[in-house]
């Protein structure tokens, strides 16, 4: 499921995040390349802006399937409930990816896939943090050191078993959440977390966008 629902309000562009171009293709269409690409897919689910469902059809209709397109909601909550409720009944293994992490590579997709079984029924990928961290009070004084090693920069796409993630948003009083997984936490259900990939950093801001066109290009002289 790749979620694309996004306004992009502090990226500032005149179109939803997922259809600014990074180095002339659709941070969506980019997201497509590896969500499609990844073995053992059974179908792949695009949430957009309602009124953008055209133009994400339009990105969609070269990619095998094609995969299916579904309006997003107000919230990432209700987006991501949105393509579960677009996926076959058969389905048992969901991946959710933020269309704004379009150079994730197609290894990410399917090291998390794989990781994703009875034992560990939510896995995600994520970064060790190199930055020192400080916990800081109301009125911006340090409150502490935080033990980096301890701390993960956590990525998407995030896997689950489609019966914890469904049964995670279900759940009462949860809706402000910033990725599926804490929705799982709460549940007090465990999370693996796995290696994540510094090509899968999170296009925010235009300066993100500079950062992604440098690494693509990087990426692309190996």
């Amino acid at each position: 499921m790749i979620v694309a629902a996004g306004s992009g309000t502090r990226y500032g562009a005149e179109v939803p995040k997922a259809f600014v171009t990074l180095a002339g293709r659709t941070l969506l269409a980019r997201s497509l390349d590896a969500a499609t690409a990844c073995s053992g897919v059974a179908a792949v689910v695009v949430v957009a802006p309602a009124a953008y469902l055209d133009a994400a059809r339009r990105e969609a209709a070269p990619y095998p399937g094609p995969p299916v397109v579904v309006a997003g909601g107000g919230e990432r909550h209700d987006s991501v409930a949105a393509g579960l409720a677009a996926l076959a009944p058969d389905v048992e293994v969901v991946l959710v990816h933020d269309a704004a992490r379009a150079l994730a590579p197609v290894d990410l997709f399917e090291r998390v896939a794989a990781a994703v079984d009875e034992a560990h029924p939510a896995v995600i990928p994520g970064l060790p943090v190199i930055d020192t961290m400080k916990s800081v009070d109301a009125h911006g004084l340090v409150t502490g050191t935080v033990d980096r090693a301890t701390l993960r920069a956590v990525q998407t796409p995030q896997g689950f078993r489609r019966s914890l993630l469904a049964r995670a948003h279900a759940a009462p009083g949860m809706r402000a959440v910033t990725d599926d997984a804490a929705l799982v936490e709460a549940l007090g259900e465990p999370v693996l977390v796995v290696a994540g990939d510094p090509l899968a950093l999170k296009i925010t801001t235009p300066d993100d966008l500079i950062r992604a066109e440098a690494a693509l290009a990087a990426a692309s002289r190996l």
